[in-house]
């Protein structure tokens, strides 16, 4: 019960936390990687404080297909270079005002986090999924 309570607790924190670290890494330390880390753990707790069918429905996709969307937007961020006529993972950078931040720098670095950050969270809970559906 107490880690049922905790789980649900901590899981939106942890996905917020995992979501600033993946924006945050562009630029300072972070990244696509230790935010689909953070992501995955918050998962995996939920797995192990309910269920597996409640884990899923948290994930709201296989994955599998997060684990190839990954891989197609970091494939897309490392074309772009050559496509705008530079070198492979050159960085390309847009200007973009948002609503709350304001004027920002968004780049193919972001784009190749984000990527990153999907493998992550897909060979991850790919690996946790299947571990719990044999032991379960």
């Amino acid at each position: 019960m107490l880690l049922r309570v905790g789980a649900q607790l901590l899981l939106p924190l942890l996905m917020v936390l995992s979501v600033y670290l993946l924006v945050r890494g562009h630029n300072h330390p972070g990244g696509g990687f230790i935010g689909g880390l953070v992501a995955s753990a918050a998962i995996a707790l939920h797995l192990f404080a309910v269920d597996i069918r409640s884990a899923r429905g948290v994930l709201r996709a296989d994955p599998r297909t997060l684990l190839g969307a990954g891989l197609l937007i970091a494939l897309v961020a490392a074309v772009m270079g050559p496509l705008a006529g530079g070198a492979v993972f050159e960085g390309l950078w847009l200007d973009v005002n948002l609503p709350v931040v304001g004027k920002t720098h968004i780049g193919t670095p972001l784009l190749f986090d984000i990527g990153v950050y999907l493998v992550v969270i897909g060979a991850v809970l790919t690996m946790a999924l299947t571990l719990a559906e044999v032991e379960g």
